[in-house]
């Protein structure tokens, strides 16, 4: 047997690591409550600025709802990865990284964890716009079908996280590099701008797989506008698209990076 091949020594069945690693992520949410209190605290204050804030200068707050949605998830699911350092800076990721485990199931339990979360947020804010704003009125099945593409989002921003945790040493250089990634990011999403702008603008907002998230969630969510509402909007067939490819993309670099070892894995 060649002890240096990961899968010759994967003795492990890989289905209760995922879980079990899920379930880490959420009790050490659920224990820190400083973290809860931001989790529930965030969705809520979002809810009262910009229903009450866009509302009473009649403002577009459909418009709006499906990009804060996406804003949620994402700076929730992406900051859920900052574990990762702290698991290294502990040495639990050093002791997952030499057990007898395919590298797929613990990547795949930290990220489903942090998706997991996110979604937490996500919803709460969905059943506050839900019952309680005019505009945001979906039926039943386009609420399932909302969530579900949120928890797509969710796990490609997650993992999307992992990549770019993966290689840092400090929580503040992820901070650092995060607020140059996402800020950018979610605003080319058509959260703000419409996506059928011209110029170079136009292009890098059709490029931002995040596009195709909102444009989604704005199909399910603005059901009472009608044809309105999907005007200039990619199809729900493209968006679905979209989404599922960036997962499984971020998912599978997620995958090869966790395959390399950084000198912070080996202290």
């Amino acid at each position: 047997m060649n002890n240096s091949d990961p899968q010759s020594i994967a003795t492990v069945r890989p289905w209760p690591v995922v879980s079990t690693l899920c379930q880490r992520e959420l009790v050490r949410f659920f224990r820190q409550k400083n973290r809860v209190f931001g989790a529930l605290g965030q969705p809520i204050i979002f809810w009262l600025l910009f229903s009450a804030g866009l509302q009473s200068n009649n403002l577009d707050y459909a418009h709006f709802f499906p990009g804060t949605l996406v804003m949620i998830l994402l700076f929730t699911a992406i900051f859920a990865t900052i574990s990762i350092i702290e698991d290294r800076s502990e040495g639990f990721l050093q002791g997952v990284l030499v057990a007898p485990i395919p590298r797929w199931s613990m990547v795949l339990g930290k990220v489903l964890g942090g998706a997991a979360i996110a979604m937490l947020q996500g919803m709460l804010f969905l059943i506050l716009g839900w019952l309680t704003v005019e505009q945001v009125s979906p039926t039943i099945p386009g609420i399932v079908a909302a969530l579900v593409l949120m928890a797509v989002i969710s796990v490609a921003l997650t993992a999307l996280g992992f990549v770019i945790a993966w290689r840092m040493d400090s929580s503040q250089g992820f901070h650092a590099v995060m607020s140059v990634l996402l800020l950018p990011m979610w605003l080319l999403s058509g959260a703000f701008f419409p996506g059928n702008v011209g110029g170079w603008l136009g292009w890098i907002i059709r490029l931002n797989p995040l596009t195709y998230g909102v444009a989604g969630l704005r199909h399910y969510l603005q059901h009472s506008t009608g044809a309105d509402a999907a005007t200039g909007l990619p199809s729900l067939a493209v968006c679905w698209l979209v989404s599922l490819a960036f997962a499984a993309v971020t998912l599978a670099a997620a995958w090869r990076i966790a395959g390399t070892r950084s000198t912070g894995d080996l202290l």
